[in-house]
This record gives structure tokens, C-alpha cells and sequence, in this order.
């Protein structure tokens, strides 16, 4: 018995030492340390900005219901609009209606793109709510024109804003993705369609003019969001095509410090009955409109027959793009 006790313990105390033993072989590399703090960082960062801008567009969006439209009596397009029509209408709590009317939304949006932004927009709309109920605002303005401008502006920015974030302040995309996928309609048809339902409601039940004026902020919404989404830049993506594209390759990279992909391409055209070929280098690269009359000048002065294509770019990711911007 005491032998047998003697020789767990012995066999369990090999057993540590050859573990510690192989952890000492191989230990954990200083690149997978570093690389999992990178990770960590980032994932922190990430949160804190998603938070950061969640918390502005709640802020942004409820200024301009409650500095503007509320105290107007005018309405907004989406499910806000909804939650604002059925609350003039019914003068049940604009509070409980964002929330009561945005969640089958975000149940949809659960299923479309997954428990991390069902939850992040629950928390903004909820977030939204209370703002809403509680934060006292100042009625900044009578004037109706004005009220549609910045009303729509606040609360556009505000939505931008969420949509930055990883959240949703307005449900009414997450179902006109859906029934894109479902019907092939493109989402900007079914939003516009939405949308006339709900202004024609307003335009029946609250009058003409009031219809009129809110569909006005929902234009000044819809493009400070395409504002907040996209940004000043407007990247333009640019390709080039030269018999001269090593000049012009050394004068994107010299003069307005662009990146550029190279393609290996063939060109080919035809002249009397005869087809002729050479190779070439197909250049791409992404400037700002800014930079791109600039760009067409340098082109054109080093090839006038350069042939060049430009195509718009919503938006630019990549360490390797940002820090020549």
C-alpha cells in the first residue's frame, strides 16, 4: 500500500516536471506574445471608438427631434418617422414607440448580421430612448425651412454616426436588405417606396404642408448621412493606360506619392485591315478629387494619348492607402 502511494506521488511529480520540461522547450514565441497584445489593442480600440460614436449619434439624433421636429410637430422618414407619426397621432410615448417599433427590425438584423450588431443597436435604440425622455433640449427655431435643414441635419448625423459605430438608430435598411435579397428589388427603391407610404400618411392625417417640409429633412437626413459614411475625400480610383507608363509611374509615386498596382496588359488596335499589339503596363492607383485634375494635367503632359479611366470609390481602408492621404 505505502509502495503503491510512494509511486503515485513519484510518477506525478515526473509527470509536472516533464511538463514544465517541454514548456521550457518550447516556449511561447515573443512574435505570438506581441502579436496577441496587437490583438487586444485593437479589439479595445475598437470598442472605445464604437462606443465613442454610438454615444455622439444618440446625442446628435435626439438634439434634432427634440430641438426641431417634436416640438414642430413634423416627421422624419424610416421607422423614426413612423415612431414620430404614430405619436402625434396617438400621443403614446415617442420613447416607447422607437423601441416597440425598431425591434422586429433588429430581430431581422439578428439573423442578417449576426448577435453583435442585434445587441450593439438594441443599446442605441434603447440609448435613443432615453435620451429622448430625459435630456432636456432647447427649441432652437420656429422657422420651419430651418427646422427641415438642420433637424434633418442633426439627426442624419446622428444615424451616420450609429452606422459608424456597428449600430442602427432606424431599422428601415436592415428590412430593405431584406427584401432585396428576397425579391431583387435594389435598397434604394424599396427605401424610397417606404418612404412615400409614410410621407403620404403624414400628407393625410397632419396636412400637405407638414408633409412637404418632412420630406425635406428626411433629404437633408439621408445626405448628411451619405456625408457621415463616405466623407470629403470621394476617392476616385484611376486607370491608366500608356505607352509611357514608367514615366508616369515614377511621376505618381514622386510627385503625389501614390502606391500604384501594376497589370501586365496587351494592347491591341487596328489600322487599315492590319492589327497591331504591344505590350503595356496597366497602372491603377486611388487619388481624392482633389488631387485629380492635378493628376490629369501631369498625365496628359508626359502622354496626350494616354487613355484613362476613372471610377468612383465610396470608401479607402488600408494602412498602405491612409498614410498617403
Amino acid at each position: 500500500m505505502l509502495n503503491s502511494l510512494l509511486q503515485l506521488i513519484v510518477f506525478k511529480r515526473y509527470k509536472g516536471d516533464n511538463r514544465s520540461r517541454r514548456k521550457s522547450l518550447f516556449p511561447v514565441s515573443s512574435y505570438k506574445k506581441a502579436k496577441t497584445v496587437r490583438e487586444r489593442r485593437h479589439i479595445v480600440r475598437r470598442l472605445i471608438t464604437s462606443i465613442v460614436l454610438i454615444s455622439l449619434g444618440i446625442l446628435s439624433a435626439s438634439f434634432g427631434l427634440r430641438g426641431f421636429l417634436i416640438p414642430n410637430k413634423l416627421i422624419d422618414g424610416g421607422v423614426t418617422g413612423i415612431s414620430l407619426l404614430v405619436n402625434l397621432l396617438s400621443g403614446v410615448s415617442l420613447s416607447y414607440l422607437l423601441i416597440a417599433i425598431n425591434l422586429p427590425f433588429i430581430a431581422l438584423g439578428y439573423y442578417q448580421s449576426g448577435k453583435i450588431f442585434a445587441v450593439k443597436s438594441i443599446a442605441s435604440i434603447i440609448g435613443l430612448s432615453i435620451a429622448v425622455a430625459y435630456i432636456e433640449f432647447p427649441i432652437i427655431t420656429n422657422d420651419k425651412l430651418l427646422i427641415a435643414v438642420f433637424g434633418g441635419f442633426f439627426l442624419g448625423a446622428g444615424i451616420g454616426l450609429a452606422i459608424r459605430g456597428g449600430s442602427v438608430l432606424d431599422g428601415t435598411e436592415i428590412l430593405a436588405v431584406f427584401i432585396n435579397q428576397k425579391t431583387g428589388f435594389s435598397v434604394g427603391d424599396i427605401i424610397f417606396i417606404f418612404n412615400i407610404i409614410i410621407f403620404s400618411f403624414a400628407g393625410w392625417f397632419l396636412g400637405i404642408e407638414t408633409a412637404l417640409y418632412s420630406i425635406l429633412i428626411y433629404l437633408a437626413a439621408s445626405k448628411t448621412v451619405d456625408f457621415f459614411l463616405q466623407g470629403i475625400d470621394e476617392y476616385t480610383g484611376v486607370t491608366i493606360l500608356s505607352r509611357r507608363s514608367k514615366t508616369i509611374k515614377l511621376m505618381l509615386m514622386n510627385k503625389f506619392h501614390k502606391d500604384i498596382t501594376v497589370y501586365q496588359g496587351k494592347n491591341e488596335y487596328s489600322e487599315v485591315e492590319h492589327v497591331y499589339s504591344y505590350d503595356t503596363e496597366i497602372l491603377y492607383t486611388v487619388v481624392t478629387r482633389l488631387d485629380l485634375s492635378r493628376l490629369y494635367d501631369e498625365i496628359y503632359r508626359i502622354d496626350p494619348d494616354a487613355f484613362v479611366i476613372t471610377t468612383p470609390i465610396k470608401e479607402v481602408r488600408g494602412k498602405m492607402f491612409k498614410q498617403h492621404f
